[in-house]
Order: structure tokens, then C-alpha cells, then sequence
């Protein structure tokens, strides 16, 4: 029997992924990896590991999870080193712990390698501390997926009266309604939000304003980003750093603010 290994990838920088995490990719024996991992990773894999792509886009997966947790269950039956990757955190919105459930249920030795989520990494690029002891002092990571229709009312007050500083994982296409939701249920108009594509990577592009102005000044904007919703937007103004760093360093950047 094999064993599988649950690794975070990091949120697209490469080299934001743990030493651990390398080392096990070092070690493959079957890499099933994910759309958001930086494929520079797998350069880093033995020339005869078998690399398998599972990627998931909006509205289209390559391999449906059933299928996944199967290759997963095969090919550590067959004695391998199998390395999950996946971007961000394997825990964080990642499905780790559907798969973890899985592998647990059948035998199969695992192991979670835990990584630098989206969450924190693009804010942190875009120069967004999602605390501040003068700003926020706590932040929730949330599903931009449309909540159930029976509780919808709950939970749109829950976020729109809550935590200070909200991160909103693939919430693009819902952002208009994300945006009248908490205007509707108690947010400020005027509270600050930014979208961050692509962050930590050379084309990172942050956008900001306010609920009531965003979709306009982030029109374009796609996925992969994500959404911050606070008044810690407010500092990027005066900490931003990558950007400066990438126009130093001479490759690409985008800048869009207000």
C-alpha cells in the first residue's frame, strides 16, 4: 500500500510552496495537480512520475471529484507515492477534507500538507493586511457560491454584520450580487472592497473602491481573484509593495486604484 499526500500548493508563486510540500514532489511517484498550481512545481518532480491534470474551472471540470478520489484510492493501492496537489491550502475551499473522508474510509495511509492560502497571500501582494488593530480585528474566508435559498436571509446578515474584514473565494461572477446583498442586510454603501486576479504571481492586477462603485471600477477583472470587503483596503494606498517591486524589477504589472 501506497500513501497519499494532501500538499498546498501555495496561491501561485512558486516559490511561496512549504519546503515540505517540495520535498514530497521530489519523491512522486503520481501527481494529480489542479488549474491554479503553478506547473513550474512539477519541474521539480522525478522525469518518470506520472502527472495527471484535474483542474476545475467555472462550469467545467476536467475529472469529476468522484473520479479524482478514485485515481487517488488506485493508484496508492498499487504501492505509489501520490501527490494531491492543490493551489492554496488543501483545507481552504480545496475539497481536502472530502478527499481526506474518502481515503480514510478505504485504508489508505494520508497525510495533509498544509499551504499558503489565496486568502491571505493575495492581500497580503496587493498590500491588504486583513487585520489591523485599528481596522479589523477579525476576518471570515468565504464561498463566493450563492448560499442556500433557505437561509439566504441569515447569512447574508451574518456577513454583512460580522466580521470586519471578509475574504471571498470565487466570487467574480457574483459580485453584483454579493455587493447589493450586503448593502441590503447592513453594510455601508461606502465600506471599501478591492478584487485581487492573480495574486502573488507577475500578472497581478488589484482593483479598489467601495460596495457601491466596485463593479464598475472592476470590470474586465476574471477569475482566479479574490474579493476583500473592510476598511484594512484602505491601507493599501499606503503599504502597497509588489507592484513597486515588480516595475523595479522590470516585468509586467497592472495597477488600477480608486
Amino acid at each position: 500500500m501506497g500513501k497519499v499526500y494532501l500538499v498546498g500548493a501555495g496561491p501561485g508563486d512558486p516559490e511561496l510552496i512549504t519546503v515540505k510540500g517540495l520535498k514530497l514532489i521530489q519523491q512522486a511517484d503520481v501527481i494529480l495537480y489542479d488549474r491554479l498550481v503553478n506547473e513550474e512545481l512539477l519541474s521539480y518532480a522525478p522525469k518518470a512520475a506520472r502527472r495527471i491534470y484535474c483542474g476545475k474551472r467555472p462550469d467545467h471540470h476536467s475529472l469529476k471529484q468522484e473520479e479524482i478520489n478514485g485515481l487517488l484510492c488506485e493508484f496508492a493501492k498499487k504501492g505509489n507515492v501520490v501527490i494531491r496537489l492543490k493551489g492554496g491550502d488543501p483545507f481552504i475551499f480545496g475539497r481536502g477534507g472530502e478527499e481526506a473522508e474518502v481515503l480514510a474510509k478505504n485504508g489508505i495511509a494520508f497525510e495533509v500538507v498544509p499551504g499558503i492560502t489565496a486568502g491571505s497571500a493575495a492581500p497580503a501582494y496587493a498590500g491588504i493586511p486583513l487585520t489591523h488593530r485599528n481596522y479589523s480585528s477579525s476576518v471570515a474566508f468565504v464561498s463566493g457560491v450563492k448560499p442556500l435559498e433557505s437561509n439566504a436571509d441569515e447569512y447574508w446578515k451574518h456577513l454583512a454584520l460580522g466580521p470586519e474584514t471578509l475574504c471571498i473565494y470565487m466570487g467574480v461572477k457574483n459580485l453584483p450580487d454579493i455587493c447589493e446583498n450586503l448593502i441590503r442586510y447592513g453594510r455601508s454603501p461606502k465600506t471599501p472592497a478591492g478584487l485581487i486576479h492573480c495574486g502573488t504571481t507577475e500578472d497581478q492586477q488589484t482593483v479598489t473602491g467601495t460596495l457601491d462603485n466596485i463593479l464598475e471600477k472592476a470590470a474586465g477583472i476574471e477569475n482566479p481573484a479574490m474579493i476583500v470587503i473592510g476598511d484594512v483596503v484602505l491601507l493599501r494606498e499606503k503599504i502597497q509593495w509588489y507592484e513597486h517591486m515588480v516595475i523595479q524589477d522590470s516585468f509586467p504589472a497592472k495597477i488600477v486604484s480608486g
